[in-house]
């Protein structure tokens, strides 16, 4: 497999407690602790592999869910959830892929349409 000069791999042996900013792409096998932001929003992806554990709150346009994820996740572009893929908490996206097998236990939220609905201010009576 090659990698790219943007690409960060946290191995399975590895643990890391606190927040990670990162660009390009982030390859999770390992246990993360602390949220995880994107600071490219328009090319960063995050994976997960099946042996990864996250547990905070990820940011990212691009994110592949095939480990467990304790946190909400906000993708601005697209979120797929694999088949060993397991998220406690509450999904953002644009748009979704979920394969046979995934698991999500929270709520699914559509950017699009947050962004379609205008604000409706209350009705003033005098």
């Amino acid at each position: 497999m090659a990698f790219s000069n943007n690409h960060t791999l946290i191995s399975r042996a590895t643990r890391v407690n606190g927040d990670l900013h990162f660009t390009g792409e982030l390859q999770i096998e390992g246990k993360v602790t602390g949220n995880i932001y994107a600071d490219d929003e328009k090319d960063a992806k995050l994976v997960i592999a099946d042996t990864g554990l996250v547990e905070g709150e990820i940011r990212a346009p691009v994110v592949i869910v095939n480990g467990k994820v304790v946190g909400n996740i906000h993708s601005s572009k697209h979120l797929e959830l694999a088949a060993k893929g397991n998220v406690t908490g509450t999904v953002h996206y644009n748009s979704i892929e979920m394969v046979k097998g995934a698991q999500l236990n929270g709520s699914m939220v559509n950017n699009q349409s947050q962004q379609a609905s205008p604000a409706v201010a209350p009705a003033v009576t005098a």
